[in-house]
This record gives structure tokens, C-alpha cells and sequence, in this order.
């Protein structure tokens, strides 16, 4: 096993959660990559940053599912392949389910596109192992907006990655329905977190999950 992406709705401590798993593997001994989507490389980056923008509040829908792909198209070919060749553990931070749950449930796209673009992107580049940090939206949202202040506190030219946090309530509960039935539909893949817990609570049960399913 050695492609594992987090998954989970704004503020679930999925960032938090796998940069701690990277740090557990590598004094373990492995070898790991850690990356995230949209981004990854630099062109994917570049997608990145419009993306996530809140100025960009006229993207329609199609168009953000569109530009999601081609980030996802050249991170694979770019980064992801090229890691998994050599060897390593990558751990990605969201993937093909974050394009599910949030443009195909929270948008409401149809799925069978969203599947098609999916496997034009990324081929036989399949996830062995997603881990799911589930979490209330409303404890979610007040973590995502507090890491942005705080950012932007720390640095006023501090990127505001928030055109997502910018959603309604109801779109993020969509969300995390859909995570939950993804999940669901796929249990032999998903490991599925309570992310109420503790950091040190869920890094632990990570871990010991993660590591119980890794090829030695």
C-alpha cells in the first residue's frame, strides 16, 4: 500500500493530521511524499490559487469542476507517479473523492461527468487507502475561519484561501453527507475518523490504522 489521501470538510484537522502521519512513517523508517490538491506542482499551483480565491465568487460550477481536473491531470503526471515509482508512501492531502463530495453532492454537477473527468485525470492513479475526518460543518467552519484570521494576522499579503469557507451552511452539510456516503460505498478504503477528538487522540488512531494496512 502506497498511495494514501485524507479526506474530510473545511477544518477537520485533515492538514494537521497528515503531516503528523508523514512525521510517524518517516521515523519509521519510510519513505514518504507528502502533497496536497488542487496544487502539488507548480502549475497545479497556479490552478491552486485560482481555485481558492474568494474573489473568484463568479466561477461557476463547471468551470471550477473543469480547472479541478487539469490541477489533478498535471499532479499526477508531475509529482504523484513519479513518487510512487521510486518507492515512497504518498500521502495526499484531498483527491478524486474532495471533487465528488463537493462539486457532485455540494454543487450538485452530474456524477457521471465528474466520473469520466476523474478517470481522464488520473488513469489506473487510484487511492489504496482514504482516510475520512468527520466532523460537524459548524465545528469545521469555526476552525477553517480561525486558521484564516490568524494567517492573515500573521502576514497581510497572506493568501485568504477561503472562497470555500464563503459557502453556505447547507452546502457544507451536502458535503459531508456525501463524504459519509462515499465512505460508505467503499468501506474496504476508507478509514473513517472521529475528528472530535483530541489531535493527539486521532493521531493515534491514524497511525495505528494506517500502519496495521502498510506493506512492510
Amino acid at each position: 500500500m502506497s498511495f494514501i489521501t485524507f479526506e474530510g470538510v473545511e477544518g477537520c484537522g485533515k492538514t494537521t493530521q497528515i503531516r503528523l502521519l508523514a512525521d510517524a512513517l518517516k521515523k519509521a523508517g519510510k519513505k514518504v511524499l507528502l502533497t496536497r490538491e488542487p496544487g502539488g506542482c507548480p502549475i497545479s499551483d497556479k490552478i491552486r490559487a485560482i481555485l481558492l480565491d474568494a474573489g473568484n465568487s463568479e466561477m461557476t460550477p463547471k468551470a471550477e469542476l473543469l480547472l479541478y481536473a487539469a490541477a489533478r491531470a498535471q499532479h499526477i503526471d508531475e509529482t504523484i507517479r513519479p513518487a510512487l515509482a521510486s518507492g515512497a508512501i504518498v500521502l495526499c492531502d484531498r483527491f478524486i473523492d474532495a471533487t465528488v463530495a463537493y462539486q457532485g453532492f455540494g454543487r450538485g454537477l452530474d456524477q457521471n461527468l465528474i466520473t469520466v473527468l476523474n478517470e481522464t485525470a488520473t488513469a489506473d492513479c487510484r487511492p489504496d487507502l482514504t482516510v475520512l475526518i468527520d466532523c460537524p460543518v459548524e465545528t469545521g467552519l469555526e476552525r477553517a475561519i480561525a486558521r484564516i484570521e490568524a494567517g492573515t494576522a500573521a502576514d497581510s499579503n497572506h493568501l485568504r484561501e477561503e472562497r470555500f469557507e464563503q459557502e453556505s451552511l447547507q452546502f457544507h452539510q451536502r458535503v459531508r453527507n456525501g463524504y459519509l456516503h462515499i465512505a460508505a460505498a467503499s468501506p474496504s478504503r476508507f478509514i473513517v475518523i472521529d475528528g472530535k477528538e483530541s489531535v493527539d487522540v486521532i493521531a493515534a488512531n491514524i497511525f495505528s490504522a494506517v500502519s496495521a494496512r502498510i506493506k512492510n
